[in-house]
C-alpha cells in the first residue's frame, strides 16, 4: 500500500489552486484538490475578475448606446432600455462555462476535485468533511477574501450594505452608490454601476485614488473619472454606516481631522481591500505561524518552514492578483517534481478594467528614482493615430529607464486597450529590454502599441509624433 493518498493535494481552486494542481498532474505526480465550493475557480472566476469584466463590457456597450456618444460615428440610435436581468444572466453563462471549463480540465488531467474545507492533522494530512486525506506534499492556496470595515456589516442579500460580491449581483440600479475604498475593485464596480446610470461616490482615506500606481497615472486617472461623473472624495475616512428602512447613512470626516457629515445612498460597497483566507486550516497544527499582515511566509521555491508544505497565490507576500497565483501554480508543481519553477515577482503587470484601462508593471516613477537617476518618456495617446482614428484619445503611454543602462524599470499605461499593451512591456523587462531596443522594434500601423514605441523614444528625447 501506498505510503499517501497522493503526491500533492492542493488546498484552495482558485487560479493558483487549480493551475497547481492541472501543472502537477501534467508532471505525473497523483494530484487531488480540496474546494468547499460548489464551482472551481475560486474568487477570480466566480465573483471577482470574470463576472466584473463580463459587466464592464456590457455596461460599456449600454453607456456608449445610451449616452450619444456613437453618433460622432454616424451611428444613430433610437430609444435604449437597459434589461438588467438579462445583462446578469449573461454575466452568469460567462461564469458558468469558465468554471465548468476547470472541471472538464481536472478530468482531463486526472485530478480528483475533494469536496469540502480541509484542516492540517499533520504536515502530511488534512481532515476534509471527516475524512483523513493524506499527501506528500500538501500547497495552501487558498486565496482571500473581502477585508471587513470595523463597525460596518455587509449583508450582500439586502443589497444595501454590500462587498464586491454583492455589487455583482444588484437586482436594480441604485440612484446612489456609495464606494468605499479608491482602489481597483471600487473603481471597476463603481464604473459599472455609474454607466448604468447610478450617482456614484467614492471616498478614498488617502490623498490619491489607486494606492500603489505611478503618480502621474493617479492624476491623471482622478480627472478622467470626475470627467465621467465620478464624484471623488479623497483624503476623507468613514467612521460609520447606519442603514434605514432601503437606505444607508455613511458618516465621514477629513482623514487629516476635522466636521464629520452624512452622505445618503441607496447601496454602500465596502472595497478597503483583501485579507488571506487562513482561519480553519489549522495551522497551528504543523507549527506555521502567520506574518504581521496575516499572511504565510514562503522562500524563493514557495516551500514553508514546514517540509512538504507549500503556499502560492495571495496567501503570501505580493501583490493579490490572479496571474501571479497562476505563475506561481506552476511553479510550486514543477518545484515539487524536481524542476525549476521560478516567478520574476519585479515583473507582474497590474490591470484596472475601466474605461480607458490603466495598466503597469515595474517600478513607479517615484520607487525608481529613490534607487538613483532615471529618464522619462511620455507620450500622449492624442497623438496616437490609431486612437484619434476611433476618437478614443484619453491617456498616455510612461516609460521609466535606468538613466545609465537604459534599462526598463516601469511602464505605466491609461489608454483603451492598456491591459492588452501592458503584455508587450513585461515582456521586454523580462528579456531586460532598454528603451532603445523597443524604441527600434517595429510596431504595427495605425496601432495603440505604437504609443510605447514612441515614449520609449521620448525616453531619448526624440519622439516623432509631437
Amino acid at each position: 500500500m501506498a505510503e499517501f493518498d497522493y503526491d500533492v493535494l492542493v488546498i484552495g481552486a482558485g487560479p493558483g489552486g487549480y493551475v497547481a494542481a492541472i501543472r502537477a498532474a501534467q508532471l505525473g505526480l497523483k494530484t487531488a484538490c480540496v474546494e468547499s465550493g460548489s464551482t472551481l475557480g475560486g474568487t477570480c472566476l466566480n465573483v471577482g475578475c470574470i463576472p466584473s469584466k463580463a459587466l464592464l463590457n456590457a455596461s460599456h456597450h449600454f453607456d456608449a448606446a445610451a449616452s450619444g456618444a456613437l453618433l460622432k460615428h454616424g451611428i444613430k440610435i433610437g430609444n435604449v432600455e437597459l434589461d438588467l436581468p438579462a445583462m446578469l444572466a449573461d454575466k452568469d453563462d460567462a461564469v458558468k462555462s469558465l468554471t465548468g471549463g476547470i472541471e472538464f480540465l481536472f478530468k482531463k488531467n486526472k485530478v480528483d476535485w475533494i469536496k469540502g474545507l480541509a484542516t492540517f492533522k499533520d504536515a502530511h494530512s488534512v481532515d476534509v468533511a471527516g475524512k483523513t486525506v493524506t499527501a506528500k506534499n500538501i500547497v495552501i492556496a487558498t486565496g482571500s477574501s473581502v477585508t471587513p470595515l470595523p463597525g460596518v456589516e455587509v449583508d450582500n442579500a439586502k443589497g444595501i450594505v454590500v462587498d464586491s460580491t454583492g455589487a455583482l449581483a444588484l437586482p436594480k440600479v441604485p440612484e446612489h452608490m456609495v464606494v468605499i475604498g479608491g482602489g481597483v475593485i471600487g473603481l471597476e464596480l463603481g464604473s459599472v454601476w455609474r454607466r448604468l446610470g447610478a450617482k456614484v461616490t467614492v471616498v478614498e482615506y488617502l490623498d490619491q485614488i489607486l494606492p500603489g500606481m505611478d503618480g502621474d497615472v493617479r492624476k491623471e486617472a482622478a480627472k478622467i473619472f470626475k470627467k465621467q461623473g465620478f464624484d471623488i472624495k479623497t483624503g476623507t475616512k468613514v467612521t460609520g454606516v447606519s442603514v434605514k428602512g432601503k437606505k444607508a447613512t455613511v458618516s465621514v470626516e477629513p482623514a487629516a481631522g476635522g466636521d464629520a457629515t452624512a452622505i445618503e445612498a441607496d447601496v454602500v460597497l465596502v472595497a478597503i481591500g483583501r485579507k488571506p483566507n487562513t482561519d480553519g486550516l489549522g495551522l497551528d497544527k504543523i507549527g506555521l505561524e502567520l506574518n504581521k499582515r496575516g499572511q504565510i511566509e514562503t522562500d524563493h521555491e514557495f516551500g514553508t518552514k514546514v517540509a512538504g508544505v507549500w503556499a502560492i497565490g495571495d496567501v503570501i507576500p505580493g501583490p493579490m492578483l490572479a496571474h501571479k497565483a497562476e505563475d506561481e501554480g506552476v511553479a510550486v508543481a514543477e518545484n515539487i517534481a524536481g524542476l525549476t519553477g521560478i516567478v520574476n515577482h519585479d515583473v507582474i503587470p497590474s490591470v484596472v478594467y475601466t474605461h480607458p484601462e490603466i495598466a503597469g508593471v515595474g517600478l513607479t516613477e517615484e520607487a525608481a528614482k529613490e534607487r538613483g537617476a532615471v529618464k522619462v518618456g511620455k507620450f500622449p495617446m492624442m497623438a496616437n493615430s490609431r486612437a484619434k482614428a476611433i476618437r478614443d484619445t484619453e491617456g498616455f503611454v510612461k516609460v521609466i529607464a535606468d538613466a545609465d543602462t537604459d534599462k526598463v524599470l516601469g511602464v505605466w499605461i491609461i489608454a483603451s486597450p492598456a491591459g492588452d499593451m501592458i503584455a508587450q512591456a513585461a515582456q521586454a523587462m523580462e528579456f531586460g529590454a532598454s528603451s532603445e531596443d523597443i524604441a527600434y522594434t517595429c510596431h504595427a500601423h495605425p496601432t495603440h502599441a505604437e504609443a510605447f514605441k514612441e515614449a520609449s523614444m521620448a525616453v531619448q528625447g526624440k519622439p516623432i509624433h509631437m
